[in-house]
């Protein structure tokens, strides 16, 4: 086969390009830490790692969707201690007016649970990140809106809510809510804080009518009638206590598999991304080497060939 005179220089060339590429490519990965640059410099892990990262995106999301739904969590239990406080109270005014009491004293305390009735109003009526806590998912109109007489004496409570929540997914499939609706009169739906027609429930209005038989001195009524619906009132706070409490640890374990989840995740693709740094130290000091070589032996070839042609 005949060789021309320009295919030594030639290949030499192609031969000293491909080498500093390469010294190149791998003076990068030495830089950066980074195997891939490029696309083109392994197609297929490039794909499995944009994969990798469009799971850690929702990964993400199901974080923050989690640590949303445990402050909405936290603000609700924190209404539902003060609740219970009111409950208590009110409780032990029922109990207390018996007919031993006079008028006046009762309408002492007739008085007394009017504030209470306003003061849980007010706690109902709570907003955490500029919606309000209890009144399903018209977040922007007020749950509860006390009526009075004209001696301000509080006549009803009218609930403005609805009885649908919102949901957040906390993984893939999987919806939660950390909101209570203030009130549900049906039998369907999410059970309400205040007012529930399947556990009798109906805390507010029982608040009314024992303000009202303190009023009237009607110690017969607090006895068979308030002290009842009170008692019902106090166990659906504590059924609503139970379900925060199961649901916090909920959102707990969610937290923890979701954070184990996005270590893995970054693990992966760290190992597609990730450069060795002993193994691609060893291949730049190997292609410095050939480069050098590759000079050095073509330098004394297209010597050795110009004294020939000299002579």
């Amino acid at each position: 086969m005949r060789v021309t005179s320009n295919t030594f220089p030639d290949s030499l060339v192609d031969q000293l390009g491909s080498l500093a590429s390469r010294q190149n490519r791998l003076q990068n990965q030495a830089a950066t830490g980074q195997r891939i640059q490029t696309a083109e410099d392994d197609p297929a892990a490039v794909r499995r790692v944009l994969d990798l990262q469009g799971e850690a995106s929702a990964v993400g999301q199901y974080q923050r969707n989690i640590a949303r739904q445990q402050d909405l969590a936290n603000a609700s239990y924190g209404v539902m201690k003060s609740l219970k406080k009111i409950s208590d109270r009110a409780g032990e005014i029922a109990t207390l007016a018996d007919g031993t009491k006079s008028p006046q004293d009762l309408q002492f305390y007739a008085t007394e649970v009017t504030e209470l009735i306003k003061q849980g109003a007010q706690l109902m009526n709570t907003k955490y990140g500029g919606d309000y806590l209890f009144a399903g998912t018209r977040s922007d109109q007020t749950p509860f809106v006390i009526n009075t007489d004209a001696k301000g004496q509080i006549t009803g409570i009218a609930y403005q809510g609805n009885t649908e929540l919102a949901e957040s997914e906390i993984a893939e499939g999987v919806t939660v809510s950390a909101q209570v609706v203030g009130a549900n009169g049906t039998a369907n739906g999410p059970r309400g804080l205040i007012t529930d027609s399947r556990s009798g429930a109906d805390f507010f209005n029982h608040l009314i009518s024992l303000q009202n038989h303190l009023s009237s001195a009607n110690t017969t009524a607090i006895a068979s009638a308030d002290r009842p619906q009170l008692q019902r009132d106090e166990d659906n706070l504590l059924f609503h206590f139970s379900a925060n409490g199961a649901l916090q640890a909920r959102l707990a374990a969610a937290t923890s598999s979701a954070g184990d989840r996005a270590l893995n995740l970054e693990s992966q693709v760290s190992k597609e991304v990730d450069a060795d740094l002993a193994q691609t130290m060893v291949k730049l000091s190997q292609t410095q080497t050939a480069y050098q070589a590759a000079l050095q032996s073509g330098a004394h070839l297209l010597n050795l060939s110009l004294l020939d042609f000299l002579q």
